[in-house]
């Protein structure tokens, strides 16, 4: 006697339960998927049995334009995936219909990038007496401050991977392009650098950073130990000569943004990104940012254009008169409610 498609999944429920000892938190999602399974084969009007891939690409489908996550629609066909495993087992299907579906890929996150504001505002901090050192109760060392000032001022200005910017040395080597490593070239006001794929670039250095770099280099060589001869290519480098390392970038940066009030720790990419987006924001030329980013492929600097929109959709609804009066009559029809 052939079983309903209920009594299939409630005996694949009692094997993953008691054979394979599932958690009961696992079973119980494995329990509504399968009954979504089953309301999507019973509307087709199908047996579970009888199921093939183009049915659950169809499935698929109306899941993800219901608002379900690809990640969600993942797990769920990682469910029914097994169910039908089991059938095979047992002999009833001859294939698995849900073996090469795949789900929808995850929209990739948006980079995150500080407002204008928040980037200028940690770009230029210098110390301050209610800042989180002096809480601490330790006093800022001038040679840290006037580095840390630099790189935060040349990442923000010039959109450099954190990378770019370890690679840097204080002037032009042929040693240095061999080894490629990148320069300054403070007279110049740009920086060269070799990105991914041996790619190298010029960049424009902003008036800021040129001078919060002409202040590093003036300290820079103070209190070395002699033993640091070797090292003083680098432009940026630690107090004992030797040059930075992108951790110990992303720790300082993110002190210096907690020092400067920030809601939220900022990272060297962040200051990339934040450069991006400004600079696409004030020009709205994309090749610009391209060039400038480095990137092989366009489509990867495209990201920022939906940066820019969410940007000026901000801007609409802060500004425009009819957005104002929407966002009212919301609130009152929510009131209402």
């Amino acid at each position: 006697m052939a079983l309903s498609d209920t009594q299939l999944i409630e005996q694949y429920l009692a094997h993953v339960r008691v054979e394979k000892r599932l958690a009961q938190r696992t079973v119980e999602l494995y329990t509504l998927d399968l009954h979504k399974l089953g309301e999507f084969a019973q509307q087709t009007g199908l047996p579970l049995l009888q199921v093939h891939g183009a049915h659950v690409r169809r499935w698929i489908a109306q899941m993800h334009a219901g608002g379900r996550s690809g990640r969600g629609i993942a797990l769920i066909l990682s469910g029914w995936r097994g169910f039908y495993a089991w059938l095979g087992r047992q002999g009833l299907i001859t294939s698995n219909p849900v073996q090469d579906v795949r789900a929808p890929k995850a929209a990739k996150p948006l980079p995150k990038a500080l407002s204008v504001d928040d980037a200028v505002r940690l770009a230029s901090y210098r110390g301050h007496a209610d800042d989180l050192a002096a809480r601490q109760g330790e006093e800022e060392d001038p040679w840290f401050t006037a580095r840390d000032a630099a790189m935060t001022e040349l990442l923000y200005s010039s959109g450099l991977r954190v990378g770019e910017l370890t690679g840097l040395d204080v002037a032009a080597s042929e040693a240095a392009r061999k080894a490629g490593r990148g320069w300054l070239d403070l007279q110049a006001g740009e920086v060269e650098v070799q990105g991914k794929g041996g790619k190298r670039r010029a960049v424009p250095v902003g008036a800021a950073a040129r001078q919060a770099l002409s202040q590093w280099l003036v300290v820079r060589g103070q209190g070395l130990p002699a033993a640091a001869q070797d090292e003083q290519t680098a432009l940026f480098i630690g107090r004992n000569g030797t040059r930075l390392t992108p951790q110990a970038i992303w720790q300082r940066l993110k002190r210096r943004s907690l020092q400067a009030g920030l809601s939220t720790p900022v990272h060297p990419h962040m200051l990339r990104h934040s450069f991006a987006s400004h600079v696409l924001q004030s020009s709205g030329d994309l090749r610009a940012v391209q060039e400038l980013l480095g990137h092989a492929n366009i489509g990867t600097t495209q990201v920022y254009t939906r940066l820019d929109f969410q940007h000026l959709a901000r801007a609409y609804d802060e500004a425009h008169p009819r957005a104002k009066l929407d966002a009212k009559s919301q609130g009152k029809t929510r009131a209402k409610k």
